[in-house]
């Protein structure tokens, strides 16, 4: 369990949707405003029993993403690893290239490409090949 004041507690709920979840794109938000690192978002909003939503490279939510871009589908195959890119890499990717993480997160969506590793914590690469969904 990881302890927050309730200054911190009050960021983490005025940054929750109108359904009381909380996006992956404020998940991040709020990790800078309360001081932690985005890893631990996810045990947090287990912890408040929030749900995290709406991934912005498309895991899960119910995000509409538009047709992928080739070019940004190339970057992201050449950086990837038996066709899994690490969720750092796609953001990564995102900010050298001056894309919304929307455009990066609809090449992968719309490609045979899966995310790995989520900064947030919401789920992590199991040695099986499979993953485990910490917070969804």
């Amino acid at each position: 369990m990881i302890k927050l004041d309730s200054i911190q507690t009050d960021l983490v709920l005025t940054n929750l949707d109108e359904n009381g979840a909380l996006s992956c794109i404020n998940a991040f938000k709020v990790a800078k405003l309360i001081g932690m690192e985005p890893k631990n978002i996810a045990q947090i909003a287990r912890d408040m029993k929030i749900k995290i939503t709406n991934c912005e490279l498309g895991v899960f939510g119910k995000l509409e993403f538009n047709d992928m871009n080739e070019d940004i589908f190339d970057l992201l195959k050449k950086r990837s690893h038996n066709s899994k890119v690490d969720c750092e890499v796609a953001w990564k990717i995102s900010q050298e290239k001056g894309k919304a993480i929307s455009n990066i997160g609809a090449s992968i969506k719309n490609s045979g490409l899966k995310v790995s590793n989520c900064q947030l914590g919401c789920f992590k690469e199991e040695e099986n090949d499979g993953f485990i969904m910490a917070s969804n």
